[in-house]
């Protein structure tokens, strides 16, 4: 049997629509550099014996030995679970390299030609390789199956992703690559931004969600709202955003609202009600104060409140003053929330991509909306505006400004901050943006490729670019038949079937579900702390001895049964996720490990280093299950 037998006959049965498409037509690729012709492709022999690969006389190996080379750059990349995505897969030295290295590891394979990959199907035995369960593939097309591998293996966990590059390759292909890499990175860097912001604002959430968690037995779900806007109706959607090119729609925006069922983000509420238009609901999702402060003075009696449980809480406290006709929740996005939430009454999960303006998006979406017209979706600082004029960010700066502190400072400041680079632009010029603001609209562009069904359309232009938005000429909604008195009885209708199904006999079993829920919230919590502090203080009395007087093996042994009996009772606990939430990543702590050592009495003991790692686990653990039970006993 050939090779290229050998190794079809795997992937028929583990890959068979990469099968399917190696066993078709072999068409060049039509666009920028090299074409992928069959002709140019050439298989020479190395030093060592081994087969190397030469695309257009540039050869993608060493000539010695690929082996070795592949097992070099392997060993250059940094420990760690993230997936590694290798960027050319020439005759697959450098995939093999990595499997042996890192075999717990995912690798994902983006190769622009087929004809390479059957080059390397044909000329080697790469059975091992292929068997690999962590394996995916991506090959040709625009390259946008690399961002879909990475959302896959997100959800089953790991860390950042890292890339490896066939430099010869890719250079014979830079556009096709650099988009994969650029897209890589962009995906890469949320993991560093989620964790920046969970240091900085994680305890607020908790306190937030400790004093909101009533919210969560009195509010209904945005899950009861879910599909009332049939593909038959068409009704179309307005979602206003808060970037500067809301200000376009100003003028337009009542004769739009007769039109267009409206979702304001939290922002542009008052934007809203300033040009005598209540949206139908207005999205609430940030934890923070200053993102409260946007619905100061917001009377909106019309208005259904959408927002998250960790909310500031003087969000939820408006809905008892009567700001709003009422509030829905959607899913909390945060392991506290969820534990009260599946127990008590689950409220409908919305997108999350860091912005107020995605999880409005998403709930357009779970509306059942079929058009989305989006208003102030810039994402980026055309004119070098930061936000819509009147936006409270705005004032605020005017408020505070003063000789040595004008309110252009405040406007440089949000400008810089963000590492600020040029874009491509919607209406095909550039426009300046910065790394976060660009996250946002590759979460848009993801969320369009799942949704092709919904069509999406921007209000406007010169905000950045973005792959399934369209744009179209605000005027162009006037168009559109009137459809107010239709969407308030659809409202109104979804409503009253809210209030009969929630607030009606159900009531006090989700009331008793709640209190049944949180104590044993509590106890979970009080339980998880004493282990864990317990657990700490025995790694701290253990390394203590070992240090005077040394360990025997059987003792040794001993120590490392009790601690896996512990880790055993840490992992069947139902509140595990709750005080994990603010637990430290495993590199921080073996930083912080090291930094406590000198380098001189750095132990070579890998038991001493489990220990240690232990008892700084233990002792993190503690500290943030505590955390929680202080917060919930403060405000329950």
């Amino acid at each position: 049997m050939s090779a290229l037998e050998a190794n079809l006959r795997i992937l028929k049965a583990h890959y068979p629509d990469l099968a399917l498409l190696l066993e078709g037509e072999e068409k060049p690729f039509e666009g920028e550099g090299w074409s992928g012709s069959r002709g140019d492709i050439r298989i020479e022999t190395a030093s060592s014996g081994l087969p190397v690969m030469s695309v257009c006389g540039i050869r993608l190996h060493s000539s010695r030995d690929p082996v070795r080379e592949a097992e070099r750059l392997a060993a250059s990349l940094d420990e760690g679970e993230g997936p590694i995505v290798i960027c050319g897969l020439a005759l697959a030295y450098t995939a093999e390299a990595c499997f042996r290295r890192f075999p717990h590891r995912p690798l994902v394979i983006a190769e622009r030609h087929i004809t390479v990959l059957k080059a390397a199907l044909e000329n080697r035995d790469l059975g091992e390789l292929l068997l690999n369960a962590r394996l995916l593939f991506v090959p040709g097309g625009s390259g946008e199956g690399v961002l879909n591998a990475l959302s896959l293996l997100e959800k089953k966990g790991g860390g950042k992703a890292l890339i490896l590059k066939n430099q010869a390759l890719c250079r014979l292909n830079e556009a096709w690559y650099s988009g994969i890499e650029a897209g890589v990175r962009s995906f890469s860097v949320r993991e560093d931004v989620n964790m920046a912001t969970l240091r900085r604002f994680g305890k607020r959430w908790i306190r937030n969600l400790s004093r909101n968690m009533n919210a969560i037995r009195d509010l209904p779900g945005v899950s009861r709202l879910e599909g009332i806007l049939s593909p038959a109706q068409g009704l179309p959607v307005l979602l206003a955003a808060a970037g500067p090119g809301l200000d376009r729609i100003a003028p337009l925006l009542p004769a739009m609202a007769r039109r267009c069922l409206v979702v304001a983000v939290d922002t542009s509420l008052r934007f809203c009600l300033k040009n005598g238009v209540e949206p139908d609901f207005a999205v609430a999702v940030d934890p923070q104060y200053w993102n409260a402060r946007h619905l100061d003075r917001a009377f909106s009696p019309r208005t259904m409140l959408i927002a998250e449980s960790a909310v500031y809480p003087p969000v939820l406290a408006g809905l008892k003053e009567g700001n709003f006709r009422g509030g829905l929740l959607c899913a909390s996005l945060f392991p506290l929330g969820n534990y009260i939430e599946e127990r008590v009454d689950p409220k409908g999960e919305l997108g999350a991509g860091g912005s107020v303006a995605t999880t409005a998006w998403d709930f357009c979406r779970l509306l059942g909306a079929c058009e989305i017209r989006i208003a102030g979706l810039d994402l980026s600082f055309p004119g070098l505006k930061t936000h819509f004029r009147g936006a409270a960010f705005e004032e605020l700066a005017q408020s505070r400004s003063g000789r040595l502190s004008p309110g252009e400072t405040w406007s440089v400041k949000a400008l810089r901050e963000g590492q600020p680079f040029l874009a491509p632009a919607s209406d095909g010029g550039r426009v300046l943006t910065d790394r976060r603001l660009s996250l946002y609209a590759s979460w848009f562009e993801n969320r369009f490729r799942l949704f092709p069904e919904i069509k999406n359309y921007s209000l406007g232009t010169g905000g950045i670019a973005i792959a399934g938005l369209e744009t179209q000429e605000p005027g162009a909604i006037l168009d559109l038949p009137e459809r107010r008195k239709e969407i308030h009885g659809l409202l109104e209708d979804a409503y009253r079937r809210i209030n009969r199904e929630f607030f009606g006999e159900t009531a006090p079993q989700r009331a008793e579900a709640w209190e049944k829920a949180l104590k044993s919230l509590l106890r979970g919590l009080e339980s998880l702390t004493e282990t864990a502090s317990d657990a700490a203080a025995m790694t701290e009395n253990t390394l203590s001895r070992l240090e005077a007087q040394g360990l025997s093996s059987r003792e040794r042994e001993s120590i490392l049964s009790r601690l896996d009996t512990i880790n055993r009772r840490i992992a069947e606990s139902d509140v595990k996720e709750v005080a994990g939430f603010l637990f430290p990543p495993s590199a921080e702590l073996e930083k912080e490990l090291a930094a406590c050592d000198a380098p001189e009495r750095m132990p070579k003991d890998p038991f001493r280093h489990h220990l240690a790692f232990s008892g700084a686990m233990y002792s993190a653990l503690s500290a943030a299950a505590a955390y929680n039970l202080r917060q919930l006993r403060k405000f329950s």
